[in-house]
């Protein structure tokens, strides 16, 4: 059997077929052989997660399951708060810190049954990054590692495209869900704001913050939101309505759906590598020969977003940090501090200011949008750099395609759409107007599933150097040895759960 998703997994366990202990004990046996490379964990919990396989196959055997969630492995990026298990943030500034509560979204996957395999990598207080002066180091690229993952949900993105766990957290502040997934070649979304509590999550821009789920496919990412989302009135943010089912629409097609196109964001203002714009231009062919209205839109400059997004989470971010900067600036890494400096630049003015446009550019972004169901662009503007080339400044000079629906708080999701240079994945992004998750979904699953890219993995057989040798076909991945079963080996670190 290849690496399961989410949604083939649960069916197996339910009709028991699949051991969720033999299940969590694969995980460990892959992390141990490839994350070395990797380096997409910061802290290992395999004590939990076999704890919580045997429950889950007790239910199991006993016919009480808790859902499609009981028994998967999962992961957090470590600024999810877990109750006695290090968080991080991957800083020196909290090494060391066992939270006493667990973020409640790390709460809701635990009530649903998964097995958490450990704390992973990102980018300094999702922000600083990829730094290699801090006390872990950057995850790498699956498909080639000595290219980026884009962050700031890098060990997340990183863990899923190698199966090394079957779906984690991210957040998204400026797009750290969907530029991960999409650099990776998985999916992510991030969710309307307000649907999933920000609650124990260590905050980037607290306007702009959206903690979202990450996996191999769409419809993986609706079973996980699905335990995600809900009120939590312990959050100012959290939105006080019904859960819809997520995967209401899958399978359902998008005959008559009217899908529009920013074409002037990725093919004028901000122009795509060629592999980019194959894969958008495959996706709307996709979508049009399965009964789909095309139509191109008029938006606002992507440059419009770039500006009011890093003022407003510059201030807020600096505004969070400034204590620790003023007494501690030698404990942040480099990249991190010098990003935070600009904050002591800015003034309230400046940011009472990018308020009141902002609330200007979501009413002509809507305005833009009226007439179609759904908006696509590019995920990411090309495949991954080389990790060793990315600018410290780079958010400054490229606008991007996902801040504009931080700024509006508008959901979006990134899919694979194909392979460039090298093999390296490259992404489409689809988003919509709020609480448009089921349909996000819905379109996203048509387009995955008439294609084979959900196929091929990394083929995870680096050479001296660390490079992947290229992705492999499911049929590869059997002889990779995912079926046969060994005991875990002794991770290289791990984190005790304490009562703290």
């Amino acid at each position: 059997m290849q690496i399961p998703t989410i949604a083939e997994a649960s069916t197996l366990i339910a009709a028991r077929e699949l051991s969720p202990v033999e299940l969590v004990e694969q995980c460990l046996s892959r992390i141990e052989a490839l994350d070395s490379t990797l380096n997409s964990f910061i802290t290992l919990t395999p004590e939990r997660a076999l704890t919580e396989a045997k429950a889950a196959e007790g239910r199991m055997m006993a016919g009480e399951l808790r859902g499609r969630l009981d028994g998967i492995p999962i992961a957090h990026k470590d600024i999810f708060n877990t109750r006695g298990i290090p968080t991080t943030a991957n800083s020196r500034v909290l090494e060391g810190w066992l939270p006493s509560e667990d973020a409640q979204a790390v709460a809701r996957w635990a009530e649903a049954g998964t097995s958490m395999l450990g704390k992973l990598t990102l980018h300094e207080f999702a922000l600083g990054g990829p730094s290699f002066d801090l006390p872990w180091p950057p995850a790498r690229n699956p498909w080639n590692p000595d290219h980026f993952t884009s962050g700031s949900s890098s060990g997340t993105a990183a863990a899923i495209a190698a199966g090394l766990i079957l779906g984690g957290s991210g957040s998204d502040t400026g797009g750290s869900i969907r530029e991960p997934a999409s650099m990776c070649g998985i999916s992510g979304i991030k969710p309307t704001y307000g649907l999933c509590s920000r609650r124990g999550i260590l905050p980037l821009a607290p306007s702009l913050d959206h903690p979202g789920p990450m996996a191999w496919t769409a419809e993986d990412c609706a079973l996980l939101l699905q335990a995600m989302a809900g009120h939590d009135p312990a959050d100012p943010a959290s939105v006080n309505r019904p859960v819809p089912d997520f995967s209401a629409g899958l399978g359902q097609g998008v005959k008559g759906l009217r899908i529009g196109v920013a074409r002037e964001w990725h093919e004028s203002e901000s122009p795509v590598s060629q592999a980019a714009q194959k894969g958008i231009d495959n996706a709307l062919a996709v979508w049009s020969e399965q009964g789909a209205e095309i139509t191109e839109l008029a938006m606002p400059s992507l440059r419009e977003y770039q500006e009011l997004t890093l003022i407003i989470l510059t201030c807020e971010a600096y505004a969070f940090h400034e204590q620790n900067l003023r007494r501690r600036l030698h404990d942040y890494g480099e990249i991190l501090r010098d990003r935070l400096a600009l904050g002591a630049l800015l003034t309230s003015a400046d940011y009472l200011q990018a308020l009141r446009r902002r609330s200007n550019l979501c009413a002509r972004t809507a305005n833009a949008t009226s007439d179609v169901d759904v908006i696509v662009t590019a995920g990411v503007g090309s495949e991954a750099a080389r990790i060793d080339s990315v600018s410290k400044w780079g958010h400054l000079a490229n606008p991007g395609f996902t801040k504009p629906f931080n700024l509006t708080g508008w959901p979006a999701i990134s899919v694979c759409s194909g392979y460039g240079e090298g093999g390296l994945p490259v992404a489409v992004q689809i988003a919509t107007r709020p609480f448009g998750e089921p349909l996000l979904f819905q379109v996203a699953d048509a387009f995955e599933k008439a294609t084979a890219f959900r196929t091929s993995r990394p083929s995870l057989t680096f050479g001296s150097s660390g490079q992947s040798n290229g992705c492999a076909r499911a049929s590869d991945l059997e002889r990779e040895g995912w079926t046969d079963l060994v005991p875990a080996p002794a991770p290289r670190t791990t984190g005790q759960v304490t009562d703290s």
